[in-house]
């Protein structure tokens, strides 16, 4: 006998489409990708073929249970987005506006300290040694430009 669906789920601040299977839905939370989302589904004993929405409040508790410490319940250190904390020095997981906040912060720190990567965010340009000569022009006409011929 299946169970009533929740079409919306409440997980880590962020509102989650329950009609998804579990490890997909957990893609929607800010910081959590596909791989992430499979490991913590295996992390808190639930199947991954289950709907998001089927779920019981006590799964749901485990899954956040396994968000806020990842590992404490056997996640690898690989899976984190947040390595070697300058900081802390930790190993971190960070979700939602933490991690914007934390990006954030790295990037007024660059700026501050006039890295190479802080100047080309300070400027608008792009940061990662992509090409600026076609690409990223913003207000300008796009094409090249002639002279009138004269009459």
């Amino acid at each position: 006998m299946p169970r009533e669906i929740r079409y919306v789920v409440r997980l880590a601040g962020t509102g989650l489409d329950g009609t998804k299977k579990v490890p997909y839905a957990l893609k929607g939370i800010k910081g959590v990708g596909i791989r992430l989302g499979h490991a913590i589904v295996k992390a808190a004993g639930i199947d991954p073929e289950a709907r998001l929405g089927e779920l019981s409040d006590g799964e749901l508790r485990k899954i956040e249970e396994v968000l806020s410490d990842p590992l404490g319940h056997g996640i690898p250190t690989w899976l984190l987005n947040r390595r070697r904390d300058p900081q802390t020095g930790r190993d971190l997981l960070l979700i939602g506006p933490d991690l914007d906040l934390r990006v954030k912060a790295d990037i007024d720190l660059m700026k501050e300290i006039r890295s190479w990567k802080g100047v080309r965010h300070a400027q608008g340009l792009k940061v990662r040694g992509q090409r600026t000569r076609t690409t990223g022009r913003t207000g300008k006409a796009v094409g090249v430009s002639r002279k009138r011929r004269g009459r």
